[in-house]
């Protein structure tokens, strides 16, 4: 488990976890810090009222490598008839508004949001070195109705948020991602590849995502680091190229 492919200091390694979601602690942090932590099976969130006597909480970063990881097996997107109809309607892109889908992301009026300037900073800097990807969806009309980001290092796809615009299109990020799924599928060695969602929620669990253990996450995202990724353009047939394997 101690195996590793980027120096992940000044965070511990998985023999000095304990048996808890937060594994680490740090003051700060920056995108290689963040792209370290990826690749040794940790990702980082602000902690907002932990040690608040000890520093400002915005300082305080944790990092987390859930006991129960959640990771959405590519060859199993659940797609329902009607998600199907609904993807009909919009265009998915890839990399085309990463700013504007961030920003959304972390709108702060959305519940449990977490997504603050330092977040941003970060992660914009992550996309700038071709390591983080944003998926979009839009109307029609130009408007954008909803998508997702996270960060890609070889087969591993570690996805961190995503959001919809009610008022546009309820499903659109359920449409982002079956653009995301498709464009990782088409790069090949499907059942290596790990699309890691975190945490499983019950809406997450609707569209296939399931849980594994923190020592199986690692030795599968060791095995997915080995991989190339995939060509971030998506494929003319990705309506139907993420429906699960036969």
């Amino acid at each position: 488990m101690s195996r590793s492919y980027l120096d992940p200091s000044p965070l511990p390694g998985p023999d000095q976890w304990p048996d808890e979601d937060l594994v680490g602690l740090t003051v700060g942090f920056d995108a290689p810090l963040v792209l370290r932590a990826y690749v040794n099976g940790m990702f980082p969130m602000p902690l907002s009222e932990e040690l608040v006597d000890v520093l400002p909480p915005a300082e305080w970063i944790g990092w987390f490598s859930p006991v129960w990881r959640g990771v959405l097996p590519l060859d199993d997107l659940r797609v329902p008839r009607s998600l199907r109809k609904s993807a009909r309607h919009f265009e998915v892109t890839v990399d085309r508004a990463f700013d504007r889908v961030l920003v959304a992301c972390g709108d702060p009026g959305r519940e449990g949001g977490w997504i603050d300037e330092s977040i941003v900073a970060v992660y914009t800097e992550l996309h700038r070195a071709g390591r983080a990807h944003s998926v979009e969806a839009w109307t029609a009309d130009g408007r954008l109705a909803g998508g997702l980001y996270g960060v890609a290092y070889g087969g591993l796809f570690a996805g961190e948020s995503m959001f919809h615009d009610p008022a546009v299109g309820r499903d659109a990020s359920k449409v982002a991602l079956m653009g995301l799924v498709a464009m990782l599928r088409a790069g090949g060695s499907v059942h290596r590849r790990l699309l890691d969602v975190q945490w499983r929620t019950e809406h997450l669990a609707t569209l296939g995502v399931e849980e594994i253990h923190r020592e199986t996450y690692l030795r599968r995202l060791h095995r997915a680091l080995e991989l190339p990724q995939p060509r971030w353009e998506l494929p003319a047939d990705w309506r139907t190229s993420c429906l699960p394997l036969a």
